[in-house]
């Protein structure tokens, strides 16, 4: 009796991944012998979702199938070739997402966000942030239609990606161009993998496109990043487009290495103004600023290039009342009420002469 006990399978689990072979094929079912627990069959909605998997099967040949029912009416296992192929995919997405492994992948359809790839019969996204600088939409004007018809472009196409998202709850899954193992493209000297790009290296580049949020630049080695608008000037820069053009040089820093891109700043090669200001100014001095520019705060007056303060919208009231008393583009006299050099930030007051 213990040697019978002993000898019995473990009874199967809805969820379980079985194997068999192939042992009958009868108009719409297909029945598998997964020795030792009996046969399981696969038919109706199972049979259908499953089609084009089947078709190319026989007589004898093994698969993988998951159990939906452990004893259907018939007295059949039922299982499902589908929910078992679904069962692989996620976990082939797993261990592509863990080894960053590059995927040959075909553009299938484009919307204002990114694009729609094809992986293993799955829909995959790819952001529109997340395509190499080389692909990304250089639109002049920024025009989201236009850059959406540039997306469209790419549709047929294929692309080299890594997943970076696999969410088998969601059925989502995210890609992205930018891998690790990118290699720069170089017109004059040899190529540089990103590897080789360190943070604060000190670099000659070429800008190869300007959009309303930075710049692209293509730097020694080929590796092509991005000058965020922020990291343009110590000043305020409204439009990118009025201080560069494509086919420019200039001289950038490499500020971050991250995720198969570099990040460039022209302004770190520039003398940060706020050192300077330390001994020019503190809390209480009266100062001549102008204001350069209205937000959701209040407004920002500079007192010199590249230092500028905020009068708080809490001393006029309102929005409207701001811009009547404070004119873009007019000096007026503040007092610094609020002086962090070291933090860049500074609060101006305005008192109004009598």
């Amino acid at each position: 009796m213990n040697a019978l006990i002993n000898d019995s399978p473990e009874p199967l689990n809805l969820g379980d991944t079985v194997e068999g072979s192939i042992v009958n094929i009868d108009r719409g079912r297909i029945y598998i012998d997964i020795h030792p627990h009996g046969t399981a069959v696969i038919y109706g909605r199972e049979y259908l979702s499953a089609r084009d998997m089947l078709k190319n099967l026989g007589m004898g040949d093994t698969i993988e199938a998951k159990i939906i029912e452990v004893e259907n009416k018939d007295g059949y296992i039922e299982v499902s070739l589908r929910e078992a192929r679904q069962k692989q995919i996620w976990s082939d997405a797993a261990k592509a997402l863990e080894e960053k492994t590059p995927l040959e992948l075909p553009v299938k359809d484009a919307n204002k966000g990114g694009l729609i790839v094809e992986w293993q019969g799955m829909t995959g996204f790819l952001p529109a942030s997340q395509l190499s600088a080389e692909n990304y939409p250089k639109v002049p004007d920024g025009d989201k239609d236009k850059i959406f018809i540039e997306l469209k472009s790419l549709i047929g196409t294929t692309l080299t990606l890594t997943m970076i998202t696999a969410d088998p709850k969601e059925g989502k899954i995210i890609f992205s161009e930018k891998g690790t193992d990118m290699v720069a493209k170089s017109d004059t000297g040899p190529a540089k993998t990103i590897e080789e790009y360190k943070v604060g290296d000190d670099l000659d580049g070429d800008i190869t496109g300007v959009t309303d949020f930075g710049a692209f630049v293509r730097v020694e080695g080929g590796m092509e990043g991005l000058v965020h608008i922020s990291e343009m000037d110590w000043g305020l820069v409204d439009n990118p487009k009025e201080l560069y053009k494509p086919g420019d040089k200039t001289r950038v820093k490499v500020i971050e290495v991250k995720d198969g891109k570099i990040s460039l700043s022209i302004k770190a090669l520039k003398e940060n103004p706020w050192t300077a200001a330390t001994s020019k100014y503190k809390q209480g001095d009266k100062v001549n600023a102008v204001i350069i520019k209205y937000n959701q705060h209040g407004a920002l007056a500079s007192i010199e290039e590249g230092v500028a303060g905020l009068v708080h919208i809490s001393e006029f009231g309102d929005e409207e009342t701001l811009k009547a008393e404070l004119k873009l583009g007019t000096p007026y006299e503040f007092t610094i009420s609020v002086f962090e050099p070291e933090n860049r930030k500074m609060t101006l007051v305005y008192k109004k002469s009598e």
